[in-house]
């Protein structure tokens, strides 16, 4: 289990680019010669990222291999891609909230997503995997390795943050980040830790 699983990014700006050249419109235009190539050779199990290794080799110096993802990145919106795509968003969400007080006239409108609702859900999601919130009569499902991964995870976000929050946004964090490797550590505790007996050896 040390290999770094490998994952694939599908890069939408080309399933965007693929969907709009379905369009009737787009089907009149002749493709051009350099377009029936990569036709020719398309994945018929679905849409593929394919990433120009000899231009992201030009265009970004060569990362040390230890901090290297374990899976293949698509190449970095433009700020307009990332401005259009921003208030495509917001229109999107805006229009989910107006169905959903249409559809029920007393709800509020949806607050903003602020960094307290983001550590607040790190500590929910750490504390069920922690057998918390079990009812009454019912047995504990504990997802001790999913703990310690959220937890781990909430621990990079206060690392990478550090000297950008404020200070009671800061003290959240800490205080929550605390709490969880303290029940962590309860619960660690009582299960029992103790190495399995090497298995018989063969006979020969």
């Amino acid at each position: 289990m040390s290999e770094t699983p490998k994952f694939t990014v599908i890069d939408r700006r080309k399933m965007k680019a693929e969907e709009e050249s379905e369009n009737p419109s787009a089907q009149a235009a002749e493709p051009t010669p350099e377009a029936a190539p990569a036709a020719e050779h398309a994945p018929s199990a679905g849409p593929r990222l394919v990433v120009n290794e000899a231009k992201a080799a030009e265009s970004e110096p060569a990362a040390d291999s230890a901090e290297a993802p374990g899976f293949d990145l698509p190449p970095a919106p433009t700020s307009q891609e990332s401005h259009e795509q921003k208030q495509a968003y917001d229109a999107s969400a805006q229009r989910l909230d107006d169905l959903i007080r249409a559809q029920n006239p007393g709800a509020e409108a949806q607050p903003p997503i602020t960094f307290e609702h983001l550590v607040q859900q790190f500590y929910v999601s750490a504390m069920i995997q922690m057998g918390a919130g079990t009812q009454e009569g019912q047995k504990p499902r504990v997802d001790i390795v999913g703990a310690r991964t959220t937890i781990d995870l909430l621990g990079i976000l206060a690392e990478k943050t550090r000297g950008n929050l404020t200070a009671t946004e800061d003290q959240m964090l800490q205080t929550v980040l605390f709490e969880l490797r303290m029940a962590f550590l309860e619960l660690t505790s009582m299960i029992n830790l103790k190495t399995p007996p090497p298995p018989p050896p063969e006979k020969i």
